[in-house]
């Protein structure tokens, strides 16, 4: 069983930056596909980024150059750096985790509660 809880959500104007992170509690974190989803308002859910328990990322195309995933075995945690944001960045930022997942469908075991990211223009 794994658990995630997001943090470091806020406001920021556009073209700021922001990093989100999520804390998983659980054993054999660093076994994990670990991914950022998000929900729009009105919008169904995206995929944003992943990076596999190889240390292996990908990215959506609307946040190429732009974000960056990482992730630290050692504290239980991925990060998403979010640089050059959008108004259309708004939206809220889900944690995901699978041991066998890596794609972009939302087929992941794991998911965390969300945290806020509006950006304004």
């Amino acid at each position: 069983q794994v658990q995630l809880v997001e943090s470091g959500g806020g406001l920021v104007q556009a073209g700021g930056s922001l990093r989100v992170s999520c804390a998983a509690s659980g054993r054999s974190f660093s076994t994990y596909n670990m991914a950022w989803f998000r929900q729009a308002p009105g919008k169904e859910r995206e995929f944003v980024a992943v990076i596999g328990w190889s240390g292996r990322r990908s990215y959506a195309d609307p946040v190429k150059g732009r974000f960056t995933i990482s992730r630290d075995n050692g504290k239980n945690s991925v990060y998403l750096q979010m640089n050059s944001l959008k108004p259309e960045d708004t939206a809220v930022y889900y944690c995901a985790a699978d041991r066998w997942n890596t794609g972009a469908s939302g087929a992941y075991d794991y998911w965390g509660q969300g945290t806020q990211v509006t950006v304004s223009s």
